[in-house]
């Protein structure tokens, strides 16, 4: 996984491989009843995976400067107006953060890295799409 654009009890939305080739990921449904979770996804370029990596290393910057005490909450980047470069890729990521129509629907797994214990780190999170199955 590259990036988490939204996390509750598990990642909502972000851009991950799938396939090996990066993808946007957004849940469908969220119900506590389902044993699995169902994404829409669409592909993304290799260019504007570079910029979403870019955003998440800002962001892993500000929660490693966070957890050391050094910075509040209000230094979180995605409250603009905190970190330029960070705004700015927002801006240019918007659009594709869009999903179009005809994106798949995709049951995956959730996997987490072994042996890493820092979840925000800057050149992805922990966690990653195991197993990837069409649905529908």
């Amino acid at each position: 996984m590259y990036s988490e654009l939204e996390w509750y009890d598990g990642p909502w939305a972000g851009l991950a491989d799938i396939d090996g080739k990066p993808h946007y990921f957004e849940m469908q449904v969220y119900d506590h009843s389902h044993e699995v979770d169902e994404y829409q996804v669409w592909p993304a370029s290799e260019a504007v995976a570079e910029l979403e990596r870019e955003q998440w290393a800002i962001y892993a910057r500000f929660y490693e400067r966070r957890e050391a005490g050094e910075v509040g909450q209000e230094g979180h980047p995605g409250h603009g107006g905190v970190d330029a470069r960070y705004d700015e890729l927002e801006l240019l990521l918007a659009p594709h953060r869009l999903a179009p129509d005809g994106a798949r629907r995709l049951v995956c797994e959730l996997r987490f890295i072994a042996g890493v214990d820092v979840r925000y780190r800057a050149e992805g999170p922990t966690t990653g799409f195991g197993g990837v199955r069409g649905h529908r």
